[in-house]
């Protein structure tokens, strides 16, 4: 596996408790493969994480992402939690966004053991499924009928940047980023 950038804005990096608590807690995540020509394929689906694996499925049927995973198992995974946007400075363009966010590097497989495909979709009804449901547990009969993926991920980053107070926003506070800039009609 080739080398993955390091993080720019370093002072954005959250830590490793805080990279797990939301690899663990995400909504979606995205698996980026690259294509035979190398064009990069990128896929949204709803994952979990066992034993630092990350597992997703979508259908058996053979499709841009499981004929990539099949050529090369490399892999980048991303999964954000953004939250609102606000103004910071005097411009329309300095606005900001509050969000939380995950890039892992790693490599993908196939999984084929029927007992760890059950597994998989028990954790995931865990996480996704209505609360109070009143289905039978632990029963998936189209199990056959669909491909789980494992991601083993060999190096997390994290980034997020908070919601700032009301007092370090615009108007209370001007962190206009040309501050020698100025709107038309200003003179």
């Amino acid at each position: 596996m080739s080398r993955p950038p390091q993080i720019r804005r370093a002072d954005r990096a959250t830590s490793d408790a805080q990279v797990r608590e939301l690899l663990a807690g995400g909504l979606c995540c995205r698996i980026a493969t690259v294509s035979a020509d190398g064009s990069p394929y990128c896929v949204p689906l709803l994952y979990v994480v066992q034993d630092d694996t990350l597992f997703a499925h979508n259908s058996a049927d053979r499709g841009h992402l499981r004929t990539n995973v099949e050529r090369d198992a490399r892999v980048c995974v991303e999964i954000d939690e953004p939250g609102p946007v606000f103004d910071y400075g005097r411009f329309e363009c300095d606005s900001g966004l509050a969000y939380r966010s995950v890039i892992g590097f790693g490599t993908i497989r196939i999984v084929d053991d029927r007992a760890a495909k059950q597994r998989f979709f028990e954790a995931f009804m865990e996480k996704y499924g209505t609360p109070d449901r009143d289905r039978p547990r632990g029963f998936f009969p189209r199990l056959d009928k669909v491909t789980v993926y494992a991601v083993t991920l060999e190096r997390l980053t994290g980034k997020g940047y908070a919601l700032p107070p009301l007092a370090e926003r615009w108007p209370a506070r001007d962190r206009t980023a040309s501050p020698d800039a100025r709107a038309p009609g200003d003179g």
